[in-house]
């Protein structure tokens, strides 16, 4: 979901929803600053330990491009993860009527069911068609799956831990310039999205670049 206009070629679309990408492992040109991210005006303290390099992707559940980002993320993530960079996830909200699902991502990871339940949220919105814009909806179909205590779910949701992250997330958002989902913020300091990059497939390219640039300091 872009406030500007987001344009995702069927091309691109094609390579975003390969988990096979061996572009990501070549010589890449350097990325231009200004053109294929921003370098944040203001650093934004991370909360990565120390000698690991923070990715986020900013994202929204509601968001067709982040569904299909989604499988192609998680794979460069875990890849990632191994050579050293802290990768997390923050739900943005551009209005109220966002904070729903930031609380129901919040509170799946709370749980320690992001990894169960996250990619099944984006199949029961986008492709089983369910509306999950509401915390009605997100109950009852949180009733609905295997394994889920759900009392233990309506607390959490409702919780000040869930409240403060939302708190955090906000922060983030703003300190980024979050301008559209999926996004990726890296080291506090730069900034870069599909339309930036040109593709979401080049998404990953340009912050496998950048998170070099932040290791060199």
């Amino acid at each position: 979901m872009k406030r500007r206009s987001f344009t995702l070629s069927a091309a691109s679309a094609l390579a975003a929803s390969s988990l096979a990408l061996p572009a990501w492992a070549q010589a890449q040109p350097q990325p231009k600053e200004g053109k294929d991210y921003t370098r944040l005006g203001k650093p934004v303290a991370t909360d990565a330990p120390a000698g690991k390099v923070e990715v986020i992707e900013f994202f929204w559940y509601n968001c067709g491009h982040c569904h299909t980002f989604e499988p192609v993320f998680d794979a460069w993530a875990k890849g990632a993860e191994s050579k050293g960079v802290a990768v997390r996830r923050v739900p943005v909200a551009f209005n109220a009527s966002f904070v729903p699902q930031q609380k129901l991502y919040y509170a799946l990871q709370g749980m320690g069911k992001v990894d169960e339940l996250h990619a099944r949220v984006f199949r029961a919105i986008h492709v089983e068609k369910v509306n999950l814009s509401k915390e009605e909806a997100i109950i009852a179909w949180m009733a609905k799956q295997p394994g889920v205590d759900l009392a233990k779910f309506k607390e959490m949701y409702a919780s000040f831990n869930v409240a403060s992250q939302i708190k955090r997330a906000t922060q983030l958002q703003e300190a980024y310039g979050v301008e559209g989902t999926p996004s990726m913020g890296v080291a506090g300091r730069f900034y870069t999205d599909g339309t930036m990059a040109g593709s979401l497939n080049a998404v990953l390219q340009v912050v496998d670049q950048l998170v070099a640039v932040a290791r060199k300091g």
